[in-house]
């Protein structure tokens, strides 16, 4: 991809099966990469990855849902690795619940870390790019987002507001050259995913269900997200800004 050699790239959720995929995708083509996470060791392990083939990574550890400490993570990032010119939003969390047997204590920590999470971010580090007159930001948003999951109505709000955020974030930032763009992932097999397994029988109904519906049969893989990411972080994808992107198999197909 073209543009992407020595531009610094903060992904969150570097620790996990599509961050950690994402962040070794963009080391490959040049990119330096801070690693965030609220998990220290799997950030650090993605970022130990990264170095031992040849490229330069940091490792952060930061929950996302706290602002001073996205904001101190930021500082270090750009202390080590230097400004940020890539944000991928990635971090995400869920648990598979019908909404009626859920509480607010749920609802706010899905909030926190799918919705506020990313607020967060794009608050440490647009000012920054607008200041140097461009940048790239990718949101990892779901196609629970765009159509809605049963099981999953709280997450499927974070998403679609982080949807529009991109969206709206994109008109804003657009004198400064400063594109956003979203990727939404189908049923992917990762460890959250999975998690949809310890639910129950609705659990398990519900991963059956998907996997089958998807029309090149088989789930996705975290190996499947990296290239869209990488495009539209690139120079390639330079006239491309507040787009919603589906990587989902043929599951859902937007006009």
């Amino acid at each position: 991809m073209r543009g992407l050699q020595d531009r610094v790239a903060l992904v969150t959720g570097a620790g996990g099966a599509i961050g950690r995929a994402v962040s070794l995708r963009l080391a490959e083509e040049g990119c330096l990469v801070g690693a965030f996470d609220i998990d220290g060791g799997a950030a650090e392990d993605t970022a130990a990855s990264i170095r031992a083939v040849g490229g330069r990574a940091h490792a952060v550890t930061v929950d996302i849902a706290d602002y001073d400490a996205v904001r101190a993570g930021v500082a270090s990032l750009d202390a080590v690795l230097g400004p940020v010119d890539i944000l991928v939003n990635n971090a995400g969390w869920d648990r598979f619940r019908n909404f009626l047997d859920t509480d607010p204590e749920l609802w706010d920590r899905l909030i926190a870390v799918n919705l506020r999470g990313p607020i967060n971010m794009h608050h440490a580090v647009l000012g920054a790019m607008a200041a140097r007159g461009g940048g790239r930001v990718v949101n990892v948003a779901s196609d629970a987002g765009r159509v809605g999951s049963s099981g999953e109505a709280v997450y499927s709000a974070c998403k679609g507001g982080l949807i529009a955020l991109t969206k709206t974030l994109a008109r804003e930032m657009a004198p400064q050259r400063v594109l956003l763009n979203a990727v939404c992932p189908g049923p992917t097999d990762t460890p959250l995913f999975r998690s949809f397994l310890d639910e129950g029988e609705s659990g398990q109904k519900v991963y059956e269900s998907l996997r089958r519906a998807v029309p090149l049969k088989r789930l996705g893989e975290p190996d499947d997200m990296p290239g869209i990411v990488a495009f539209l972080a690139s120079d390639d994808a330079a006239y491309i800004t507040g787009q919603v992107i589906s990587v989902s198999g043929g599951l859902t197909m937007h006009g």
